[in-house]
């Protein structure tokens, strides 16, 4: 086999991402490969121009082949990165079909065959003949060793167009790619991107996009909105010939946000969620929190937990989902219950308040609703959710309202505005 820079010498610029399997197509399997994949390629300098997925089939894997590097039907890329097809079974063909559209013989490659065979001796277990056929890859590729799977991945080509092959599960493709794939192609790349995400909240798309177009104008650094679940985010991305400069192109830009008439509505940057914006500012106020989920039934707690360090924050919480819970842990008035529903403003700041005096914390934050698709009144049907926030400050309560949304989606977005909501009071 060849070395990676004998494969091709000119630089790469645009990218195809191809993923290959029925189960993708028949809604199975998610595919968040080319997410991935188009997000690692951005970083790089490479533009991704085109997302395609194809069914276990030779005739339509090789017209989307010839799509991506023809340029005939639409603009064509110099790099496509397959993933998927690449196992022991009989449907599994992308080598093949990929191997046939350069015109390549397919070759036995024992250092991989030795691999797979040290692998199932490791395991205890027999390898089947069927399992050969991993080992087999067209002459001149670049074999990428896979060492977290049996299917080894591999680059072939011609000076112009280069596809690389992939395993299809994540956990085999994301460490192929880091490992292998990445550092080779950065002999390739002759421009970096860089990116970076401004948070906004209590402002809405349309608002920001109106404040900021004179900013917006510009192409190289870029700004873009985006909105989110109770959230604005702006990524500023620059294009330049090395990081540095690209970060200071970036900063540039970031500054010009900040002392816009935006900037006040700045919670943070490249923050991955509210979340974890919202423990971070509990930890440098050195305050602790705890929660009352009603209709989120712990998602609150659940998503502050998954984030690292968040134990020296989080006191706990009650997951209050029956009135009666309501009343024995957080201390909610029954009359109060009688006389407007557990769907309040009045319910909601009990249960806040009620948290904070429990479990001896800083903050409180409840959330009481309707998610459904059943309940509702017609004061509040179904979306309409009550989220109170309880600090040394005081305590307060939001009415949010999610109309024609799906149960999941209203839980998700409560605990996002919840989060923001609770950021918003510790601002200062």
């Amino acid at each position: 086999m060849v070395a990676w820079q004998e494969l091709r010498r000119s630089p790469v610029r645009h990218a195809e991402i191809l993923c290959v399997g029925n189960e993708l197509l028949f809604g199975d399997v998610v595919n968040t490969n080319a997410a991935y994949l188009s997000a690692k390629l951005t970083s790089m300098g490479i533009k991704v121009l085109h997302h395609t997925v194809v069914e276990d089939n030779p005739q339509a894997l090789n017209i989307a082949l010839n799509d991506a590097f023809s340029g005939e039907r639409r603009p064509a890329v110099d790099l496509v990165v397959l993933t998927g097809g690449l196992g022991p079974t009989y449907d599994d063909l992308t080598k093949e079909t990929v191997a046939n559209f350069f015109g390549r013989e397919m070759t036995l490659h024992q250092p991989s065959l030795d691999t797979i065979q040290a692998y199932f001796e490791s395991t205890g277990r027999t390898m089947t003949p069927n399992n050969q056929k991993q080992a087999m890859m067209p002459v001149g590729a670049v074999v990428l060793p896979n060492h977290n799977g049996t299917a080894p991945g591999l680059a072939v080509g011609d000076e112009q167009h280069t596809a690389v092959l992939l395993p299809g599960p994540p956990f085999e493709m994301k460490p192929m790619f880091e490992e292998s794939v990445q550092p080779l192609l950065q002999h390739f790349c002759n421009q970096v991107l860089v990116s970076h995400n401004i948070h906004l909240m209590g402002i809405g798309e349309s608002d920001t996009e109106h404040r900021l177009r004179h900013l917006m104008s510009a192409s190289n650094p870029s700004l873009a909105p985006y909105c989110g679940m109770g959230e604005v985010r702006l990524r500023v991305t620059a294009e330049a010939q090395d990081i540095p400069t690209a970060e200071a192109m970036c900063q540039t830009l970031i500054s010009q946000v900040e002392a816009s008439s935006v900037g006040e509505f700045i919670y943070g940057m490249d923050i991955p969620n509210p979340e974890t914006a919202l423990v971070e500012r509990l930890k440098a106020l050195g305050y602790t929190m705890g929660t009352a989920e009603s209709c989120t039934g712990g998602l609150m707690g659940a998503r502050i937990t998954a984030i690292s360090g968040a134990s020296a924050v989080f006191m706990g919480g009650f997951m209050t989902y029956c009135n009666e819970v309501k009343i024995k842990t957080v201390n909610v008035n029954p009359d109060t219950i009688a006389a407007v529903t557990e769907v309040s403003h009045e319910v909601a700041k009990q249960m806040a308040d009620g948290t904070r005096a429990s479990l001896g914390c800083d903050v409180g934050i409840s959330a009481t609703g309707y998610a459904g698709p059943g309940g509702g009144t017609p004061e509040n049907p179904v979306g309409t959710v009550y989220v109170g926030i309880s600090t040394p400050k005081g305590t307060v309560s939001h009415r949010l309202y999610f109309p024609r949304k799906t149960r999941n989606y209203i839980r998700e977005a409560v605990c996002n505005r919840a989060f923001l909501l609770a950021l918003e009071m510790l601002r200062d």
